[in-house]
Order: C-alpha cells, then structure tokens, then sequence
C-alpha cells in the first residue's frame, strides 16, 4: 500500500492541499519505529476496523493487560486478544486466515493513550494466532495529538469488574444512545478503500461536535489535520463506515455501521466553528455493549485545540 489512492488524491486536492498532503506522507511507513515499539506495548487497548460477514464496516476495541500488543519483528504486530462473542466483529475475526479458502481480514487500527495524547495508525492482514491475531502491516502512520482529550486510566471497582456482558441491537439510536454521542467528546471511525483496505482513525472534540440529526444521522465537522485525508478519500470511493463510542467511565461499547459522505456546501460547513468541512453519517444499525471492557477512564482535560461547538 505504497503511497496515496486516488481517492485520497482527490479530496486532498478539492480541499487545496495536495502540497501539504505531500509533505505528510513521509509520515506513512510500513515498519513499526523503535520508540513505537515501547509506546505499543505499555497500552492497555487498540481500536479496531474491518468488515463483518456481511459486508459491513464496524469499529471496536481490543483490550489487554500492558504488553498485550508486540512487535516481534517491525512489520509485523501480534495481540494477545480477540472480541468477545457479542462484538459485531467477533465472528470474522475468530475465522480470520484459517480453514479452507480463509483469507486474512484486512484490518485497520489505532493504538492511543489518552493520557499523554499519543497515537498510532497501523493497517494491515490479520490472521487468528492462539488467542490472538497476527498482522502483517501495509501502512504504520504517525499521527499528531490534536483534539484527543487527556485521560488517566483508574482501576475498576469489584461491581464494576463482576458486571454482567450483554448486547442490545437496533436499526436506529435509541433516545438514551442520542444522548451518548451528544455527549460524546471522542469517538473512532472505521472506512475502507474500493479495494477492501481498512483504516480506523480517531475524532474528537468538545461535548456537542457530534450532531444528532435524527435516530439514523449524525454529522460532525472535520477538523484542520495533517491534510493525508486517508479517512475521507476511503469515503470518495466507498461510503460504507462504522462508529465506535467508547463509554470511558462505565466500560460500554456503541458501535454503529452505515455509510457517510463529506459535505463540502460553504454555507452549511460555516455554521461549525473550526470546519474545514462537514461529514454525515447514516446509520443501518446499532449495537450497543455494556460492561464491554474492564477499562475505566477519568473525567477528560479538554483539548486545547478543540475549536467551540455549533451554537
């Protein structure tokens, strides 16, 4: 996965900044840096993007105790964990690369820690290994902190360790999930090329930068970034997406697949502080997963770079 796709050639160029995307991409390697071996394995967590059997997109998180995420050699990283039975994700990546005409699940991932603001976008082919999955990397990409809110990682209460797994399914957010991503300061987005290629990344902002539009569409602004567009030139070429929302203080899962667009109209993008354009998200289904992950997170530092909210 050398260099840019056309799709990402495109956005990068309506948006005026094909100079500046080709500075960036001295970023995109496909080897894991030295410093980003230590980084990877004291995380407690990665995010997660592929496709279901069924053709979907879906984002999630895979957890672990520290060292749960290695590289033993720099193309490639292992982790030590697979989703568990109600993650949408769970079934093709138990199947991943095994049995008869089995191939790798394409996958896309973002290794971050809240706490310092650190962050990193690795793509690859994941195949089951043990417990775990094994991934040969096409794209490692060094990302800046900009909108991540800071974070500490707390224990968790012995409720909240004995909490009971359950999932919950719909076509569309109920009222209490509108209130989550009203809520919501961060969440992660999973896109893929025409090729099938997968790329998860991360958005944040303030409370209010997620717009509930109606129980099935969402819109946020894109923020100025490192003009790569590798999320957005995904959706020049195939709009299919998945959303997942970290619950940080109550260890949920809200994960949504649909499809997007960008909106590039002048006049609606000026109605959103800090917009360089606007994305909207239409959602085909819901799942929701509580006391998903024993992680628990304190209450965020801002960003200092979040740009104020819509009205």
């Amino acid at each position: 996965m050398g260099g840019y796709h056309h799709g990402e050639i495109a956005v990068q160029e309506r948006a005026g900044l094909a100079s500046e995307a080709g500075h960036s991409q001295g970023a995109i390697g496909s080897a894991v840096p030295e410093v980003a071996v230590a980084f990877l394995a004291e995380q407690p967590h990665v995010v997660l993007g592929g496709t279901d059997e069924r053709g979907r997109i879906w984002a999630t998180q895979l957890t672990g105790e520290p060292g749960f995420l290695a590289v033993p050699e720099p193309h490639t990283l292992t982790i030590g964990a697979l989703p568990p039975p109600e993650d949408p994700l769970a079934a093709v990546l138990a199947g991943a690369g095994t049995g008869p005409g089995r191939e790798p699940v394409r996958i896309g991932m973002i290794g971050i820690e809240p706490a310092t603001r650190r962050r990193m976008r690795m793509n690859g082919r994941a195949v089951r290994d043990g417990d775990g999955l094994r991934v040969q990397l096409d794209q490692v990409i060094a990302n800046c902190p900009k909108y991540i809110q800071k974070r500490d990682r707390r224990p968790a209460s012995d409720g909240e360790a004995r909490a009971t797994r359950r999932a919950v399914d719909g076509p569309e957010l109920s009222p209490g999930q509108q209130r989550t991503l009203r809520a919501a300061d961060t969440f992660f987005v999973a896109t893929a090329s025409d090729r099938g290629d997968a790329d998860a990344s991360h958005r944040g902002g303030n409370p209010g930068f997620v717009q509930v539009l109606s129980p099935r569409l969402l819109r946020w602004p894109d923020y100025v970034g490192n003009a790569m567009f590798l999320t957005l030139g995904n959706l020049e070429l195939n709009p299919a997406a998945g959303l997942f929302v970290p619950g940080w203080e109550a260890g949920t899962s809200l994960h949504l697949t649909g499809s997007a667009r960008t909106v590039w109209d002048e006049d609606e993008v000026a109605g959103h502080p800090g917009a360089q354009r606007l994305v909207e998200f239409e959602i085909a289904a819901v799942r929701e997963v509580a006391a998903a992950s024993r992680l628990r997170w304190s209450a965020p530092a801002y960003s200092r770079f979040n740009p104020p909210t819509a009205g």
